[in-house]
């Protein structure tokens, strides 16, 4: 029966049963070192090998964190993935839960558990303040850019600008002599 049940969870189950036993021992150890007065990142880098840190700095390097932008369903994945990554579960309100409901906790299709769920103050706090920090992040992203007063003038409009800026990106090595013929007043 052991055999069976071990063979139905899903492949990756012991590296993730690993990685979470390794957080709560992180976090007990970080609680520790905060009782003791030391910081808990210089503690855990005496106890990593140099073999083990430049294994990770490798593994680190390999991995491309800004994919930059190709569509809309890319960077709404992205978002919800760091989003979900940075939530912290309480797991003593999860016990709680699990006592109170039993199996209840777990719905499937029967389940009538719909309205029974009211969000505590500290939660919804906390997805308040993770929201202005999404705002604001956002605010930066969409900055006017600033006007050149002493810039040449070579437009009769906004719309023309940006054509002339274009132009000057794509043709302005080939069209600079030209250019600058003209400025001085003699033509070719």
């Amino acid at each position: 029966m052991e055999e069976e049940k071990r063979l139905k969870l899903p492949a990756n189950w012991e590296a993730k049963k690993a990685r979470l036993e390794g957080e709560l021992k992180g976090g007990q150890k970080k609680k520790e070192c905060a009782a003791r007065g030391e910081d808990y990142e210089q503690v855990k880098l005496l106890e990593i090998s140099a073999e083990e840190a430049e294994r990770w700095e490798r593994k680190k390097k390999r991995k491309n964190p800004d994919l930059g932008f190709s569509d809309y369903a890319a960077a709404q994945l992205r978002q919800y993935q760091r989003l979900t990554r940075q939530i912290k579960p309480d797991l003593e309100q999860y016990e709680r839960l699990k006592e109170q409901y039993g199996e209840a906790l777990y719905p499937t299709s029967d389940s009538l558990l719909h309205g029974s769920h009211v969000p505590s103050k500290e939660g919804v706090d906390r997805m308040v303040a993770d929201l202005e920090k999404q705002i604001e992040k956002r605010e930066k992203y969409s900055r006017r850019r600033p006007y050149n007063d002493d810039a040449d003038i070579d437009y009769i409009n906004e719309r023309n600008a940006k054509f002339n800026k274009k132009a000057e990106r794509f043709y302005g090595k080939y069209t600079a002599e030209i250019k600058q013929n003209l400025e001085r007043g003699t033509a070719v």
